[in-house]
């Protein structure tokens, strides 16, 4: 919080930034400025969460809500924020939140890092037990059960799930079902700890499917010493090494200085790393809940009806903006016709799952951005 400029914070209202605030406007004599996203689209919308948060804190806070409108006139910028095909779809609420906190202060600190120190993802609680209880079963049973789930829209499962949703354990109630249920039945065939991993955390099962390439390049997590490790925190170190730094910082970093704001990570300060390290894993994972400590930390500050909720990251409605305002611009880029012409991506398997996707019959968004974000930064560089 040293600084000779103003200064702010990001506040989702989750676990790790409204841990990070709470201990900030405990430091300070006066409201600390806080600045949040919202969507119109309500599964997205976190923006009350947020704001519930920076009312009980006596935060200064401000909120902007996206629309669709919002998001494409962001996109086309994308490719020269990011230099790179980079294809984290929150990295368009990053860029707006960023601009939103560069009209108000010049640095602003944020929560990352929590869910890589604490155990906070949802792989790092449910994985160890879909793997205990996986293993019961021959590969090839689970993986026809897996290609079961999946053999149903994710739209119908959503509507079967709220039929039943009332009656589960509010645990039990996840956001998005049907997407959660494909992922599930996506990995039911992995046949180690590793390859479960990467399944959980690949958009694409199989790469070479859709890229013209004759191999896949090597995994980051293949040179991660992993020995003596058990299996969540196997999980939280290569999380630590690959999917932090190459994604969330890299994401936060660039939007940022897009915009000339200066972010700061306070949990990832060394000797918050060094001494979330050394915890044991039951001061991570404890009881069925995930960042067990750091939960603790937040307690003392803010009512838990404020914040304990299932985890749902910086998500965009980009399925639903791909079915429509974001329809044609993603059709142009996915164009057969262009895809043969740069020799690239494979034309039919990309048109196959543009298809299914626009027709609601797969959620295929993960996917699709993964190619639209290389397709434009193609266009682009």
């Amino acid at each position: 919080m040293l600084s000779d400029v103003p200064l702010g914070a990001f506040l989702s209202g989750g676990i790790d930034s409204s841990t990070v605030v709470a201990l900030m406007q405990a430091e300070s004599s006066r409201p600390v400025r806080t600045f949040s996203i919202g969507y119109r689209e309500a599964a997205y919308d976190e923006s009350a969460h947020a704001a519930a948060v920076a009312a009980h804190l006596g935060t200064d806070h401000t909120a902007l809500t996206v629309s669709a409108a919002d998001a494409l006139a962001t996109i086309p910028s994308l490719p020269e924020h990011y230099d790179e095909p980079f294809a984290d779809s929150s990295q368009i609420p990053t860029l707006l939140v960023s601009k939103l906190a560069r009209e108000h202060v010049t640095v602003a600190l944020s929560g990352d890092g929590g869910d890589e120190l604490f155990a906070g993802y949802n792989r790092h609680l449910w994985a160890p037990r879909v793997w205990r209880g996986m293993r019961v079963l021959p590969a090839r049973v689970r993986r026809r059960v897996g290609q079961g789930i999946r053999a149903v829209p994710p739209a119908l499962l959503d509507r079967a799930f709220a039929a039943v949703a009332p009656a589960l354990p509010k645990r039990l109630r996840v956001r998005v079902p049907g997407e959660k249920a494909h992922k599930l039945g996506g990995v039911l065939g992995a046949g180690s700890q590793a390859a479960l991993y990467r399944a959980l955390c690949s958009h694409l099962d199989d790469p070479l499917s859709v890229v013209l390439a004759d191999h896949e390049a090597p995994a980051a997590q293949a040179d991660v010493d992993l020995d003596g490790l058990g299996f969540a925190e196997a999980m939280m170190l290569l999380d630590l090494r690959t999917y932090l730094p190459d994604d969330i910082l890299t994401k936060v970093d660039r939007a940022s200085m897009a915009v000339s704001l200066e972010a700061r990570v306070p949990l990832l300060d060394h000797r918050v790393v060094a001494l979330a390290w050394r915890l044991p894993m039951r001061a991570k994972l404890r009881g069925g809940e995930t960042k067990w400590a750091l939960r603790q930390v937040l307690a003392r500050h803010v009512p838990r009806r404020l914040w304990e909720r299932e985890k749902s990251g910086f998500g965009v409605p980009i399925d639903a903006w791909l079915r429509g305002p974001l329809r044609e611009w993603a059709q142009e880029l996915l164009d057969p016709a262009g895809l043969r012409r740069e020799g690239y991506l494979r034309p039919e398997p990309v048109a196959a799952l543009w298809a299914a996707h626009a027709s609601g019959r797969s959620n295929a968004h993960h996917q699709l951005w993964d190619l639209l974000m290389f397709q434009a930064w193609l266009r682009a560089r």
